[in-house]
């Protein structure tokens, strides 16, 4: 009996090596078939199953992959190409909303999601999908996906991010996480300006000109594009430097000083002007939110100092990241003139529709899916133009009151924080929202990534201050005081 048993393990392990053989060509021919695209989803399929383990025990994973991925899927799409990347952001947060729902621990609290935020979102989404029927756009499916999936993000991430991402630890994660990217993104960028592109970043520059002016390279790391990564550079540069000024250790602070620098940094050899505004924003929203005088005078004299540097010096202005920064303050800047004439034909276009031209008329969406509407043909440049144009002067209104009430509900809750370590925290997370918010009307920003997903998950950490502030004794704290 013994020996049949042996025999027949035997026989099992040496079919081993021919069936994987086997395998092998058979994987190999299908390759020069169907094309290496078939190898890249075996070994996604591959890694998706332990992965997908992974999230159900611990939906958290789920979320901070989300995080991590929001950074990376621009590196990935140019390196790549021919995977639709894109899709893995609804991937991640329906896989990690199933293993929330499943799960078998009763932690999970989702009551928690019934607030303003939320129910702001879900009314903002319905206004998206009825536009989708505006009959002035033409109805493109493609297009309209386009551009409805980030009121979809806000759905899916900010009461995710409620119900399992609404711990302290995981603020601390999450301010970890986005500041550590951010980090190598800048010294990513550096390597870019001064050592030179990879040929997969070349061929970028053949399909978006506007990267390269007068032989000057303009930064964008592994992000879309140097708008995107300009942007993010000053927002992360607000969140650093407000936490530099924390009740903190000492290494700590100089820590998040040298990345609020770096990041400056980042952001003026981005050549992006229209970030300047999401630091002055952002350290206005600072000043408004921090009873602390020191803090205040600081941020004025630093305020003041950069826009008299740049506005009535010319201290640095052989340096070309300097001299464009400069033209941000040139009324007679003649790309800001052709923005201004570009919204006087949206605006003469939309005299007629109140409602817009519907979501995917216009920008990215429209252009890619070869929607042919009149607003496909003219770039908009910025996010509040795109929601103008989009949804008409009645959705700009709604969606202005919405960002608006948004940024005082978040200011009225960080005011009442009595934690210091924690209204750092969401003092920070708070500007940086809003100076992204501000500088979309430049660019393009607040609804792309890594801006939309830091802005939607700041937002939830936020109004989820009275919850975490709720145990005001608690060591932690204690320490700190």
């Amino acid at each position: 009996m013994s020996q049949t048993t042996f025999y027949q393990k035997s026989n099992t392990k040496g079919l081993l090596l021919p069936l994987g053989i086997i395998t092998a060509v058979f994987v190999g021919w299908l390759t020069s078939w169907i094309g290496v695209a078939l190898p890249a989803v075996m070994v996604v399929i591959a890694l998706f199953i332990p992965y997908a383990i992974t999230v159900f025990n611990n939906p958290k994973v789920g979320l901070i992959s989300f995080i991590i991925y929001s950074f990376l899927l621009f590196a990935l799409m140019r390196g790549i190409g021919y995977i639709p990347f894109s899709v893995g952001f609804e991937a991640i947060l329906l896989l990690t909303w199933l293993a929330a729902l499943l799960h078998n621990s009763k932690q999970y609290d989702w009551s928690i999601i019934k607030n303003d935020l939320t129910f702001i979102g879900v009314a903002w989404f319905v206004l998206t999908v009825l536009e989708f029927f505006n009959p002035v756009g033409g109805g493109s499916v493609l297009a309209w996906i386009g551009d409805a999936r980030y009121p979809f993000l806000w759905l899916l991430v900010v009461p995710l991010s409620m119900v399992i991402f609404n711990e302290k630890k995981d603020l601390n994660i999450f301010l970890l996480i986005i500041i550590g990217i951010s980090v190598l993104a800048a010294f990513y960028g550096i390597k870019q300006l001064k050592i030179g592109l990879f040929p997969v970043e070349k061929a970028f520059l053949v399909t978006s000109p506007t990267h390269m002016i007068f032989g000057k390279l303009r930064v964008f790391s592994f992000y879309s594009d140097a708008g995107q990564f300009g942007a993010s550079m000053a927002h992360l540069c607000i969140i650093a430097g407000v936490l530099a000024l924390g009740p903190y250790k000492k290494w700590k602070k100089v820590a998040c000083a040298a990345a609020s620098l770096l990041f400056l940094y980042g952001m003026f050899i981005s050549g992006t002007r229209g970030a300047l505004f999401t630091l002055a924003v952002g350290i206005f929203v600072v000043l408004v939110i921090n009873k602390n005088v020191k803090i205040i005078i600081l941020g004025l004299i630093i305020a003041l100092a950069g826009f008299v540097f740049l506005k009535y010096t010319y201290i640095g202005h052989g340096n070309y990241q300097i001299r464009r920064m400069r033209t941000a303050l040139n009324p007679e800047d003649a790309s800001l003139n052709t923005r201004f004439r570009n919204q006087e034909k949206i605006a003469d276009y939309l005299k007629s529709y109140p409602m817009g031209a519907g979501v995917g008329s216009i920008g990215f969406a429209a252009k890619s899916s070869h929607h042919k509407t009149y607003l496909a043909t003219i770039p908009p440049d910025s996010y509040w133009v795109k929601i103008w144009a989009s949804y008409g002067i009645i959705g700009l209104i709604i969606w202005f009151g919405m960002m608006m009430y948004i940024l005082g509900k978040c200011c009225g809750i960080v005011w009442n924080v009595k934690d210091k370590d924690l209204k750092f925290k969401l003092t920070a997370l708070t500007a940086g929202a809003a100076g992204i918010f501000f500088c979309s009307y430049g660019n393009e920003v607040i609804n792309n990534m890594p801006s939309s997903m830091i802005v939607y998950i700041s937002w939830a950490f936020v109004f989820l201050g009275p919850k975490l502030d709720s145990n005001k004794q608690s060591k932690l704290s204690a320490t700190y005081e």
